[in-house]
């Protein structure tokens, strides 16, 4: 760094419905390549709901059982909502599904400065992730993050060495 530069943290909203199964396993499986990249000056990650059903819960079960087994336990966290005022809070906002996005832009009113992606665009399979509350298939949701999570690092490390912005 030359002085110069400033660090910006790039603070990224991970997505759902409910913000009990697919975002918090989003937001703890991106949180620990971060740390595994000891990067965490450059990357903070939350999740939120866009809809209210789940304000207040816990990680489902399913869920955190998941994160358990790969290492990654979840505690203390509760669904949360979205709202419009968070478009200026978060300089990315990831979703599971078209619905989430679609249901961020309503809350938004839109998306100007086209924050607003689904995960696994990031990916060489884009497509949306299933909702494991329905299906039950944690494990297949684990794995469908997991990767759309790596690439979502990548890019976003891609870009910033693009930017002349890589400081270890």
């Amino acid at each position: 760094m030359d002085g110069n530069e400033s660090i910006s943290m790039t603070r990224i909203l991970f997505v759902c419905h409910g913000n009990i199964c697919r975002s918090p396993m989003a937001e703890s499986v991106f949180a620990a390549k971060v740390r595994e990249r000891r990067l965490e000056w450059a990357y903070t990650a939350d999740s939120a709901a866009v809809s209210a059903e789940e304000i207040g819960n816990p990680v489902h079960p399913g869920t955190q059982r998941e994160l358990a087994r790969h290492g990654l336990p979840r505690s203390g966290h509760r669904a949360w909502q979205l709202g419009k005022a968070d478009y200026d809070r978060y300089d990315l906002f990831i979703g599971m599904d078209r619905e989430n996005l679609r249901r961020m832009e309503r809350i938004f009113g839109g998306d100007p400065l086209h924050k607003i992606a689904l995960l696994m665009a990031y990916t060489d399979e884009p497509r949306e992730i299933e909702d494991p509350g329905y299906t039950d298939r944690y494990d297949v949701v684990y794995d469908e993050v997991d990767a759309g999570c790596e690439a979502l690092l990548n890019e976003l490390e891609q870009e910033r060495r693009i930017k002349g912005k890589h400081y270890e």
